[in-house]
């Protein structure tokens, strides 16, 4: 029996994951604010489950894209981490994730996170990456998403190109053209 080609490709609906925790004493800091350690590693697990679910296969953390705390999440919050395939590639998923708090008592419901882990789906026996299914786009919201994760993921490798380019590759005066209204001091010996 052989697979068809619908076989290799999922719904963006198949591996979308909802976490949900509630904010206990513990996550906090002095302040009762839940620190951004404790989301970031929640944030981690979900990434992991969606990446799990789309590949079928063991999957690790390759990076993360930017993590912005928009507002604190207060002990006795409820948070619901809602996580979704954006794109893929051969081994790789990026999977965004939204993060919201609900307070119980007053019946609010805040925005905190928002992010994109890249998740490479890999063999548990030799570590080495396994092909991941293609995707199924099925919304306009779904083909801006795929196309967004492709964008930031021309970014990224440019400016990484570029820092490594530029590392070492100035002399002093272009160091005080670049840094004169910087909040820095130079002190480089020549």
């Amino acid at each position: 029996m052989t697979n068809s080609p619908m076989d290799d490709f999922k719904t963006v609906d198949a591996s979308r994951t909802t976490m949900t925790e509630l904010m206990i004493p513990a996550y906090s800091n002095f302040g009762g604010k839940i620190h951004g350690g404790t989301l970031l590693s929640l944030m981690d697990k979900v990434a992991y489950a969606c990446a799990a679910k789309h590949s079928s296969a063991y999957c690790v953390t390759a990076s993360i894209d930017k993590v912005d705390f928009l507002v604190s999440v207060d002990v006795g919050e409820i948070v619901d981490l809602v996580a979704s395939v954006h794109h893929v590639g051969n081994s790789s998923m990026v999977i965004g994730i939204e993060v919201t708090a609900e307070n119980i008592r007053k019946k609010t419901t805040k925005h905190t996170n928002s992010s994109y882990f890249t998740m490479v789906a890999v063999d548990e026996e030799d570590g080495k990456p396994v092909k991941v299914p293609g995707l199924i786009l099925q919304t306009s919201g779904e083909v801006g998403l795929f196309i967004a994760a492709m964008h930031r993921k021309k970014l990224n490798e440019y400016y990484q190109k570029e820092s490594r380019h530029v590392q070492g590759t100035y002399n002093k005066e272009d160091y005080i053209t670049l840094l004169a209204a910087e909040r820095c001091r130079l002190e480089i010996q020549v």
